[in-house]
C-alpha cells in the first residue's frame, strides 16, 4: 500500500494539501486517514478572509457559500478598560452591498469571510478532496510512525496494516501524531496560558443583520477573561469564555459554573440570548499558544495545529491551517517536478509558518496587553520586542510595536495578525483612548533605499500550482523582497525621493498596479505609502528633511472617509443595513 502523499488528518489542513495537489497533478496518489467520522464537532468557528482566495482555489467556494454560513463582516468588541463597543469591519457597512446568497467569489466578497460549523465545514471540504480524487479512509487511527532518523518509514493503523509513502503530512490537529513521534520540540513564546469553555445555543439573536446573512462577531471582555460570541448558522450559535488558567484553578469550581458565571457579567450576551437554549454540554480544552521548532524533516512536512497554535483572540487558527496547507502542497509538487532544491523548499517552508505563527502570538500578547494598565503594557511590549531581537526601553518598545514594529507576516504586503498596518495604527489608537502614534514618515520629506550590509537571497512565491523564485534582501532579521508592494515602492525610490513626487508617482501607476496586486487604485496607494513606512520602520528606506522642499503631512483617510475601526454603532447600522438589502 505505496502513495505518493499520505495525510494524517482530514480536517482543513489536509483537505487543503490533498485537493491541491490532486488538483494540479491529478495522476497523483494521495491518502488521507481520519481517525473520527464526519461530520464531527470542532471548535475554531470564525475566519479572515485570507481564507476565501484558497478555498477558491480550492474549487471548494461555491460548496461551502451553499452551505449559507453567515457572511463574517467583521467582529464587535468590548476591551480592556473601557465600556464602550466598537467595530472592526472588513468593509465598512456605509459601502458595503448585499448581493444575495447564494453569492460568487468577486467584489465586496473577496474582503468578507464565513463563520462556519466546523462539523459541516470539515465535511464540505473532506468530501471535496475524495471527490478530487484523493483516497479518503474516515474512521481510521494511525497507531504508530516508523522512524528512521528523521526519515519516516511508513505508518502502522490501528487494524494492523501498513502504508508506505513518498512524503508524511501531519495534519492531525493537537494530537500531533507524527510531530510527536518525530521528536520535535516546541516553543512557546508567550507567558498566555489559558482555557476555553464552549457550548452551542439555539436561537440566539445576532447584534446586527446585514444584508443576506452577514453579521459581526462578538468579542466582550469581562475582566477575568473574554466572550466570543459567533453564529454558526440563523439558529445555532457558538458561545466560549477564555480565561487564564490559574483562574480557573483558583476559583475552585467546576467549567459549567464558571462559563454561566461568565455569561452572567456581560449584558450584550445576556440580552442576545434571552430567549435562546443551550444543548447544556459545556467543552473545554487547553488553548495554550506554541510553534514547533521544525516545521519540515527529510521526507515530512507539518501544517496547521500540529505545527502551532496562536490564542484565538485574532481568530487566525483556520487561516494559519489553510494557508500553511497551501503553501505545503506547492513544496510537494515542486519537489516531485525537480523545479527547486528540496532544502531549499523546506528551510523556506519551516521559516515562513514559524515567523507567521509567531506573528499571531506576539500580536496576541499585545492585544491581551490591553486589558491591563498602561505600565503593564509597556512592560509586556518591552518583552514583545526582545523576543525580535531588540532591546529596547518599555517607552521605545511601545513606540516601536504601536508604529507596526511587528514588520509583516506575508512577504509581499505588510501586516500583521491578519490586519494590514494601517489597522494596526487604528487599533493602536482606539486601545490607547485616542493618542496617535501616528506615521513615522511625516517627519521626514525626502527617502531613499538603504541596503548597506544586506544580503542577496531568494525567497518563495505560490501562484497558479509553482513554487516561483523571488530575490530580497535579507538584513538582521528582516526580509525585503524585490516583488509585490515592496518591489513596486523599492523602484519609484530609485527614480524619487521627495514624498510629493512619491505620491504623484504612486497614483499614477494605481490604475495599471492595482488590479495587478488585486487592489483598488486607491487601496493601491494606501497600501504602498503603508509599504513605505514599513521599510522606513525597518531600515530599508532613510529619511530625511530637505529645507529647500516643502514638508507633507500623510494621512491615509481623508476627511469623510469610511473607516474600519470606529465606535459601534448598531442602531445605525441596522438602518444601513435595511437599505442595502433594498439597493
Amino acid at each position: 500500500m505505496h502513495y505518493d502523499v499520505a495525510i494524517i488528518g482530514g480536517g482543513p489542513g489536509g483537505s487543503t494539501v490533498g485537493t491541491l495537489l490532486k488538483k494540479y497533478e491529478p495522476g497523483i496518489r494521495v491518502l488521507i486517514l481520519e481517525r473520527e467520522r464526519f461530520p464531527r464537532e470542532h471548535v475554531g468557528e470564525s475566519q479572515l478572509p485570507a481564507i476565501g482566495a484558497v478555498l477558491n482555489e480550492m474549487g471548494v467556494w461555491e460548496k461551502v457559500e451553499a452551505a449559507d454560513f453567515p457572511i463574517k463582516i467583521g467582529a464587535t468588541y468590548r476591551w480592556g478598560q473601557s465600556p464602550d463597543l466598537w467595530d472592526f469591519e472588513f468593509v465598512p457597512l456605509s459601502i458595503y452591498r448585499d448581493a444575495g446568497r447564494p453569492g460568487k467569489f468577486v467584489g465586496q466578497r473577496q474582503m468578507t469571510a464565513f463563520q462556519v460549523d466546523r462539523g459541516v465545514y470539515d465535511k464540505i471540504l473532506l468530501d471535496h478532496a475524495r471527490e478530487m480524487g484523493c483516497e479518503v479512509r474516515e474512521e481510521t487511527g494511525v497507531s504508530e510512525i516508523e522512524r528512521n532518523g528523521d526519515r519516516v518509514g511508513g505508518l502502522r493503523l490501528a487494524g494492523g496494516e501498513r502504508i508506505t509513502a513518498d512524503t508524511y503530512i501531519d495534519a492531525s490537529g493537537n494530537a500531533a501524531i507524527l510531530r510527536r513521534s518525530m521528536g520535535v520540540g516546541i516553543d512557546v513564546p508567550t507567558a498566555l496560558k489559558n482555557i476555553a469553555m464552549w457550548d452551542y445555543w439555539t436561537n440566539a439573536e445576532w447584534a446586527v443583520t446585514v444584508g443576506r446573512g452577514a453579521t459581526r462577531v462578538q468579542v466582550l471582555s469581562i475582566g477575568s477573561g473574554w466572550i466570543w460570541f459567533i453564529p454558526l448558522s440563523q439558529t445555532r450559535t457558538s458561545i466560549g469564555f477564555i480565561c487564564p488558567a490559574d483562574y480557573y484553578k483558583e476559583r475552585g469550581i467546576s467549567a459549567e459554573e464558571l462559563y454561566l458565571e461568565a455569561l452572567s457579567r456581560e449584558p450584550r450576551v445576556r440580552e442576545l440570548t434571552r430567549n435562546a437554549a443551550r444543548e447544556n454540554n459545556v467543552r473545554i480544552t487547553r488553548d495554550w499558544s506554541f510553534v514547533a521548532d521544525r516545521m519540515a524533516g527529510e521526507n515530512w512536512y507539518l501544517v496547521g495545529e500540529s505545527a502551532g497554535f496562536a490564542d484565538p483572540i485574532l481568530a487566525g487558527g483556520l487561516t494559519l491551517t489553510h494557508t500553511g496547507g497551501r503553501e505545503c502542497a506547492y513544496n510537494i509538487l515542486a519537489e516531485r517536478r525537480g523545479e527547486h532544491e528540496a532544502a531549499w523548499l523546506k528551510r523556506t517552508y519551516d521559516q515562513r509558518q514559524r515567523r507567521r505563527i509567531r506573528q499571531y502570538i506576539r500580536f496576541a500578547d499585545y492585544w491581551y496587553a490591553f486589558n491591563g494598565q498602561m505600565t503593564d503594557l509597556k512592560s509586556c511590549t518591552q518583552e514583545i520586542a526582545q523576543t525580535c531581537g531588540l532591546d529596547l526601553s518599555p517607552d521605545q518598545a511601545f513606540r516601536w510595536l504601536s508604529l507596526g514594529g511587528f514588520g509583516h507576516e506575508d512577504f509581499l504586503f505588510p501586516g500583521l495578525g491578519g490586519l494590514d498596518l494601517m489597522a494596526v495604527k487604528q487599533i493602536n489608537k482606539m486601545f490607547t483612548a485616542g493618542s496617535d502614534a501616528g506615521w513615522e514618515l511625516n517627519k521626514y520629506n525626502c527617502f531613499s533605499l538603504n541596503l548597506a550590509g544586506a544580503s542577496r537571497e531568494t525567497m518563495p512565491v505560490y501562484a497558479q500550482g509553482r513554487v516561483q523564485v523571488v530575490p530580497c534582501h535579507v538584513r538582521k532579521g528582516h526580509w525585503m523582497p524585490i516583488a509585490g508592494l515592496y518591489g513596486a515602492v523599492a523602484d519609484v525610490l530609485k527614480r524619487l525621493s521627495h514624498i510629493v513626487d512619491i505620491g504623484r508617482e504612486l497614483t499614477r501607476v494605481s490604475a495599471a498596479e492595482g488590479p495587478r496586486h488585486g487592489m483598488t487604485p486607491n487601496m493601491f496607494v494606501a497600501q504602498s505609502m503603508a509599504t513605505l513606512e514599513t521599510m522606513l520602520l525597518e531600515g530599508w528606506v532613510d529619511g530625511r528633511v530637505d529645507k529647500k522642499k516643502p514638508m507633507f503631512r500623510y494621512a491615509h483617510m481623508a476627511p469623510g472617509d469610511e473607516m474600519n475601526i470606529h465606535p459601534n454603532r448598531d442602531a445605525v447600522d441596522r438602518r444601513v443595513a435595511a437599505t442595502s438589502v433594498s439597493a
